[in-house]
């Protein structure tokens, strides 16, 4: 199958790794070509195996002309992708199908008025892709069920995984939940009851633990004798309670998030992010690496 990237940012070259490690000829372009060749040098610095499978398109005509699978990742901004779209459409082929890496623009927003929007929709990846599998595909009023198939398949073969849901949505399923959570914590931060690395450490020593290999629902099925149901009735009063409490947004205001930089940047400088970034990535990895092999010890 040939797979093309449009669009060579962090997530565009995360791309070009997933689709050349499946094996996939990847045709890579972006109007910058130092964009391009930082992509190709990306897949090369970690397996120059697949760097042999991506090759740097001449312009985005080349790019598209024998694709049967393009991965959108242009900047997020609405113009840019709505030009791009009307860009692309003739240069595609009948069957081609379009995904976007967008993070939070519905497809209906820059497909709406292009021939073949029944063969666009969003697959948004949680960054990076070569690391994290999980694939959001959220497809506009007028997507095919076929071109959802496609891409939930092609996503399978991957080796992602795919969640679809059933109809646009304000910023998919991963950011919500992570709105949620984020809300709380600058919010409890905010009301002086715990540090930031209190908070940080409430979910990587705590919740996390669980979450990073079973869901919230997942989760509670198993903290009551007899499953979800007993849960919710012992304890599904008091979480309404709390979500009653939660029910006033409040704006991340700058001299909340000024303080809290300023404490994370007492734990790790500005200079030493992208390393911070580096072990972030290897850290992933080991841990994908660990839930694989015990996966196959225990059982999913």
């Amino acid at each position: 199958m040939n797979l093309a990237i449009v669009g060579c940012g962090v997530v565009g070259s995360s791309w070009a790794l997933v689709f050349s490690r499946a094996g996939h000829d990847v045709a890579i372009y972006d109007r910058s070509p130092d964009a391009a060749k930082a992509a190709l040098a990306f897949v090369a610095s970690v397996d120059a195996s697949c760097a042999k499978r991506c090759r740097i398109a001449t312009d985005l005509a080349d790019a598209l002309a024998q694709a049967d699978y393009v991965q959108e990742s242009a900047p997020e901004r609405l113009p840019i992708k709505q030009a791009l779209y009307k860009e692309m459409e003739p240069l595609l082929g009948a069957t081609a199908i379009v995904g976007s890496s967008t993070s939070g623009l519905p497809a209906s927003s820059f497909t709406r008025d292009i021939g073949n929007a029944e063969r666009c929709l969003v697959a948004h990846p949680i960054n990076p892709p070569h690391l994290i599998p999980l694939v959001e595909l959220v497809p506009a009023p007028g997507t095919a069920p076929e071109t959802i198939r496609f891409v939930h398949d092609l996503m399978r073969e991957l080796g992602q995984s795919p969640i679809t849901l059933t109809r646009e949505i304000n910023g998919f399923v991963v950011n919500r939940l992570q709105s949620a959570v984020l809300g709380e914590a600058f919010r409890l931060v905010g009301d002086g009851i715990c540090t930031p690395e209190e908070v940080d450490m409430a979910m990587a020593d705590g919740l996390g633990l669980r979450w990073c290999f079973m869901g919230p629902f997942a989760t509670i099925d198993l903290n009551a004798a007899n499953g979800l149901a007993e849960y919710c009735a012992n304890l599904g009063p008091m979480y309404h309670r709390l979500a009653k409490e939660q029910a006033d947004p409040r704006e991340w205001g700058p001299d909340l998030v000024s303080g809290i930089d300023a404490r994370m940047r007492s734990l790790a400088p500005a200079q030493a992010l992208p390393e911070r970034r580096r072990w972030r990535d290897r850290f992933l990895a080991r841990i994908i690496e660990a839930k694989r092999a015990i996966y196959k010890e225990l059982g999913a």
